[in-house]
């Protein structure tokens, strides 16, 4: 009987939103930032479809090597490396790499001399979910020119420019100062005789469901035009993290326990706790500056009660939700939580003996053959040892009917299949369409198991 917290990952969110970057940036390359969500589905995906990635360890680059990538599909982007972690990449073939103070010059020239580096500026956005310039990036007017002279006595090859305006950028017209920045810099490496042709235009793009990366799209495109019109000779990628994975992963929790807090006669405030907590996937609530939304899967028409959702540790400081109006809920019971694929998994820890949860996941009919045919995902990524009242309602009994937890069908024409250049992710054919009218359930999927089931 299932009763811990689990994900579900739609892999078709995923494929989707790589097309959607692919349509709006196309001359941007995405490298996926590995940090953000590492599970498996994700990384196999992501590197069917040809994306890059960027890698901050040497964990990170073993896990994407391990899946057959080219290392020249990773950029190392830590600009503060530990010196086995530049030996393990020099070792394998991992050449481009970030930096943005003088003492990583000198490490690099010692331990992987042959590196092909890319200077990281300073280039911070007005309103970011998580600001990184009080950590990295050089500034580019008063930093940039002394480092690329210290690299150049160093006889070391500079290749290009990076910046990061902030994770869960809020403010697109920082990707443009931060591009003229980098055109600058560019400048400085021509004084000084070198030949940069790479652009890491780096993170921030939006991924929660009803969030779009249109303008941020608008004004890179745009910054592109103005200061590096010609694309035979700069090449540019980025790093989004949480525009691919955070819609694609949904929570459910179980309500394990409950207290009703009287003021009188009345119930004043009921605490729901949870099987996960901020110790686990909801870690993000205290690092990740993260807002979740409860969202009961059997609610029912009823009175709301003032009410607030804990974790399942002994810790006080274990709270998901501090006030919200619910209606009553009971013990066995499910709370949902979307947009849940950004910097969750990754951090989660057993504090107190609660496991993470595991990942089921989960394609409708066309991304599944889609997967099928040209990725070669086969039946053993999507069926698994699920427990039996996965697949015939989420209540703890095992009852209720499965269409509870379906995702509903749109009524508009699916991208059935698509032929893709796998090197590029680029369509290279006609997109067969399919009308047919939808199937009366709506629940199209199944579920698998990543790892075991406790």
């Amino acid at each position: 009987v299932q009763e811990e917290a689990f994900y579900v990952c739609d892999i078709g969110d995923i494929v989707h939103k790589h097309r959607e970057w692919k349509l709006k940036m196309p001359r941007v390359e995405p490298h996926y930032a590995v940090k953000c969500n590492d599970s498996l589905a994700v990384l196999e995906v992501l590197a069917a479809l040809g994306t890059g990635f960027d890698c901050a360890s040497k964990g990170e680059i073993k896990k994407i090597l391990e899946l057959g990538v080219d290392p020249r599909r990773i950029i190392f982007a830590n600009p503060a490396k530990p010196a086995s972690h530049i030996r393990y990449a020099a070792t394998l073939g991992v050449d481009i790499m970030t930096f943005d103070n003088e003492c990583e010059l000198h490490k690099i020239k010692n331990l992987f001399p042959t590196a092909k580096l890319v200077i990281r500026i300073r280039s911070d956005a007005a309103i970011a979910q998580c600001q990184l310039g009080m950590k990295f990036g050089c500034d580019a007017v008063t930093e940039a020119p002394h480092l690329l002279k210290v690299a150049q006595s160093l006889g070391l090859d500079i290749v290009g420019v990076s910046f990061h305006v902030g994770s869960g950028c809020g403010d697109p017209a920082a990707f443009y100062q931060a591009i003229s920045s980098a055109k600058m810099v560019f400048d400085i490496g021509t004084t000084l005789g070198y030949n940069f042709d790479l652009l890491d235009i780096g993170g921030g793009y939006p991924g929660n469901k009803g969030t779009s990366i249109d303008e941020i799209a608008e004004v890179v495109n745009s910054a592109l035009d103005e200061y590096f019109p010609n694309p035979e000779l700069v090449r540019v990628i980025s790093e989004p993290g949480r525009f691919f994975v955070a819609s694609a992963f949904i929570l459910a929790t179980n309500i394990h326990s409950k207290r009703e807090v009287p003021s009188g006669e009345e119930v004043a405030h009921i605490m729901y706790y949870i099987n996960d907590g901020v110790y686990g996937s909801f870690n993000a609530l205290l690092y990740d500056h993260a807002k979740v939304t409860p969202i009961p899967l059997n609610a029912h028409i009823s009175k709301l009660f003032p009410s607030s959702i804990w974790g399942p540790t002994c810790d006080g400081l274990d709270q998901v939700v501090q006030k919200v109006l619910l209606p009553e809920m009971s013990v066995g019971d499910w709370i949902i939580f979307e947009d849940m694929g950004a910097y969750t998994l990754p951090t989660a820890s057993p504090f107190n003996g609660f496991p993470v949860p595991n990942v089921h996941v989960v394609a409708d009919e066309c991304i599944w053959f889609m997967l099928k045919d040209l990725l070669s995902f086969t039946e053993d990524h999507f069926i698994g040892n699920t427990p039996a009242n996965l697949r015939i309602g989420l209540d703890v009994g095992g009852s209720g009917s499965v269409q509870d937890w379906a995702i509903p069908l749109s009524s508009r024409p699916t991208h059935c299949h698509q032929e893709l250049d796998l090197e590029s992710g680029a369509a290279i054919g006609e997109v067969i369409m399919d009308h047919s009218t939808p199937p009366t359930s709506a629940f199209q999927f199944d579920y698998v198991e990543v790892g075991p089931i406790n």
